[in-house]
């Protein structure tokens, strides 16, 4: 069973009904489910998972102070430590009774302003454009189980909605990336003699790619040790994984080098025809720079589209 299957399993079994016979006055201003960083709230956690951070337990949101009290709130830590510590063969980690780093009891805009610099998800043009998109990610992934008072749900709604200009500036920074580094630098670095040069190259259009994949399917990219995987069960262009996977761990031998190149542009040319078909851009040719700027010509907002192209990358 994963990480919030159990997570969800334990609160019904053990913290939904201490909390509607201790808390019954709060119940209607609190938030219960289990998000944030870790890989079982994006469901991707393993036996490999449960070496680390892997236990038993799930998330109560709080509002502020003036809603919940200093007091109520402490004798809820307390009732949340004192849950059973084993369940389902897992043991939960000893912790003070205010809870743990990921789960217990959480004030809601101390939790979101840790995540996303927001306590409230409403983000200014700079918190849009420099907030990291699997930071986002993080405040989005795993599940709510009840939330009455529809805080934690306002806000996570608000982070899902990021301007479109702000989208295309990211789109046309990590488009020149990707152009810069694969069509151009990788080539350039190993007529020099640079295989190790190249490879940097290689390892920058990777991750510009991937970058340029989950905005094409208006989705954050999460932290990069879970990209790849999230990137296969993306329903656009998902098959470039396979692809980026073998340009990071292939050789830069003459014969594959070759080979990578090829790749390289066969990936630019998928990247380009998404782009046509979503009527992002409007250049016609198969050169990845000019497809930055046409995509930065289209933002709307004077102000985002006369920054540098790489503002948002």
């Amino acid at each position: 069973m994963r990480g919030l299957e159990i997570a969800k399993a334990f609160y019904h079994e053990y913290g939904e009904p201490m909390l509607r016979e201790k808390f019954p006055e709060i119940l209607p201003f609190m938030a219960v489910g289990l998000l944030g960083r870790g890989s079982e709230c994006l469901g991707f956690d393993d036996e490999v998972s449960r070496d680390h951070d892997f236990e038993p337990g799930f998330c109560v949101f709080l509002p502020g102070e003036e809603i919940v009290d200093r007091r109520t709130a402490f004798l809820l830590e307390r009732a949340y430590a004192g849950l059973p510590k084993e369940f389902m063969g897992l043991r939960r980690a000893v912790i003070s009774p205010v809870g743990g780093a990921r789960h217990g009891v959480l004030r809601t805009a101390e939790f979101m302003t840790d995540l996303v610099g927001s306590s409230d998800g409403r983000l200014d043009l700079t918190g849009w454009m420099t907030v990291p998109d699997h930071a986002l990610t993080e405040a989005l992934s795993g599940e709510i189980f009840t939330d009455p008072y529809g805080e934690v749900t306002a806000i996570r709604e608000r982070l899902r909605r990021q301007p479109v200009d702000v989208k295309r500036k990211k789109l046309a920074g990590h488009l020149l990336l990707m152009g810069q580094s694969g069509q151009y630098n990788y080539k350039r670095c190993l007529a020099h003699g640079e295989t190790a040069a190249a490879q940097l190259a290689v390892t920058e259009f990777v991750k510009s790619t991937m970058s340029v994949v989950f905005l094409l399917n208006n989705t954050y990219q999460p932290y990069y040790k879970w990209s790849f995987r999230a990137m296969r069960a993306l329903p656009r262009l998902s098959l470039e994984a396979e692809l980026l996977e073998y340009l990071l761990t292939s050789d830069n031998e003459p014969e594959t080098a070759k080979e990578k190149y090829d790749v390289i542009e066969g990936i630019a040319s998928d990247v380009i025809d998404e782009l046509m078909e979503q009527g992002l851009t409007e250049a016609i040719c198969a050169d990845l720079e000019k497809h930055a700027y046409s995509v930065n010509d289209q933002i709307a907002d004077a102000y985002i589209r006369n920054l540098h192209i790489l503002a948002a990358v």
